[in-house]
């Protein structure tokens, strides 16, 4: 885990913990995904972190953990032995660990779980709202020990467990790679990356059914023709392997930097590393909306884009073979 100073310079990143030994790394898809800070970061020193790991030999699960911070400047580190295992989630393969992780703007934390891997989700995660793994959770971090390291909201869809597990906010994902909140009006987007044919966006409302492996994007998948799309939420927006192969979910521009940006959600794939973007408010109304192509060779392996406190947007890229580099989207 590195930092740099809020006010620069940014070219000499500082490690402030080492997280190497516990994280399984076997398999491309396997690391570590997600870290945020919580939203009283600067009060608490809370950091959330979620990545892969191997409880035994034969194992393999994904963590959502918490870390304390201490320090400010060059004395700021990230204390590892803080460590507080918030959720501890058994995957039965290496792929699809999902790997979103964001706060909601009433505090609650949001997670997104692949459906645990396999060609086309032999286990049938996807649809199976009695496993965490093919969805997003929600749950609040505020306040917690290690013997009660989560609680369940009051509001969430299947708070009583009766249709679905009481953490389960949304359902029907494969591999939600990326979420995040509109500042302006709440609503939660998602990147869910597809298996042969589509990329999809989707806005993520609770209690829905996103339909994976049912569906694929707007596409049959099980069964590849005839399928019953009864109570599934199909996406906004999405596109073929002509364009990509990975979507990685962005972020709505609501900056200042790029005034005709504004409104605009801002995504990139991992293969192409095309930067496009969408126009929220139409995607959301489920109007048809035309893609602006922002950047047609991109940086090359788009991981993530992140979004500043000023709502200006950041591209991180990198690949084994490749530098890891972190752009700022400017205007031309």
């Amino acid at each position: 885990v590195y930092a740099v100073p809020r006010s620069g310079p940014y070219d000499s990143p500082r490690i402030v913990h080492d997280q190497r030994e516990r994280t399984l790394r076997h398999g491309y898809e396997e690391g570590f995904f997600s870290l945020v800070l919580d939203p009283d970061f600067d009060r608490n020193g809370y950091v959330y972190a979620y990545y892969s790991h191997r409880p035994a030999p034969d194992e393999r699960s994904t963590r959502l953990v918490r870390f304390e911070t201490t320090g400010q400047g060059d004395s700021f580190t990230l204390d590892g032995s803080s460590e507080l295992i918030i959720l501890e989630v058994p995957q039965p393969e290496w792929p699809h660990n999902g790997g979103a992780l964001a706060f909601g703007p009433d505090g609650t934390l949001y997670l997104g779980l692949g459906d645990g891997g396999g060609d086309g989700d032999p286990r049938g995660h996807g649809q199976n709202a009695q496993t965490l793994l093919g969805t997003i959770i929600r749950i609040d971090v505020r306040g917690v020990t290690a013997g009660a390291p989560y609680r369940i909201p009051p509001d969430n869809p299947f708070v009583d467990g009766e249709d679905g597990l009481p953490e389960i906010w949304a359902y029907g994902m494969r591999n939600p790679w990326r979420v995040s909140f509109d500042p302006e009006t709440g609503l939660l987007w998602a990147g869910d990356v597809g298996h042969y044919a589509r990329e999809e966006i989707d806005v993520i409302h609770p209690g829905a059914n996103y339909g994976w492996s049912v569906m694929e994007g707007s596409l049959c998948f099980l069964p590849s023709e005839g399928c019953d799309r009864t109570g599934l939420t199909l996406p906004v927006w999405e596109y073929g392997r002509s364009d990509g192969c990975a979507i990685i979910g962005g972020h709505v521009y609501r900056g200042e930097a790029i005034p005709s940006l504004r409104g605009w959600y801002v995504f990139s794939d991992y293969c192409t590393g095309r930067i496009w973007a969408i126009h929220a408010a139409t995607a959301a109304a489920r109007e048809f909306v035309e893609p602006v192509l922002l950047w047609e060779g991109g940086p090359g392996f788009v991981l993530s884009i992140a979004r500043d406190t000023s709502g200006e947007l950041y591209l991180l890229s990198g690949d084994e073979d490749f530098p890891d580099r972190i752009y700022r989207i400017v205007p031309q």
